[in-house]
């Protein structure tokens, strides 16, 4: 779902949500079966984020193992399955998501235990 107004126009020169799904367009071309998201939603518009969830939500339901990684909270509580929390450099924990709260993952992220 890219519309630029000069279909010629180069990637670099389109929005930043645009951008994002390019680049996301080329990886699922290769049919991945694990695809890791590195903050997909930085610097984009509320529209292109709902769609980059929508794709992601797709891809899970198809099987495709999705690895996001993100430093907003809402997000992952939002879109994960189950959360891994690093504290420190090192794994802290994993919560799954029908048990997460901010207040969770903000104690694991900290060091405290649950």
């Amino acid at each position: 779902d890219i519309r630029p107004p000069y279909p010629d126009r180069k990637v670099l020169y389109l929005s930043g949500g645009n951008q994002q799904k390019v680049v996301l367009a080329k990886w699922l071309a290769l049919k991945p079966k694990i695809l890791i998201l590195d903050e997909p939603t930085r610097g984009i518009d509320v529209g292109a984020k709902a769609e980059i969830y929508r794709i992601m939500s797709q891809l899970a339901k198809e099987g495709v193992g999705v690895i996001m990684i993100s430093s907003e909270l809402p997000e992952v509580l939002q879109m994960s399955d189950r959360i891994a929390v690093m504290s420190f450099g090192k794994l802290a924990g994993i919560i799954d998501a029908k048990d997460a709260s901010q207040e969770k993952v903000m104690k694991l992220a900290a060091g405290l235990n649950l």
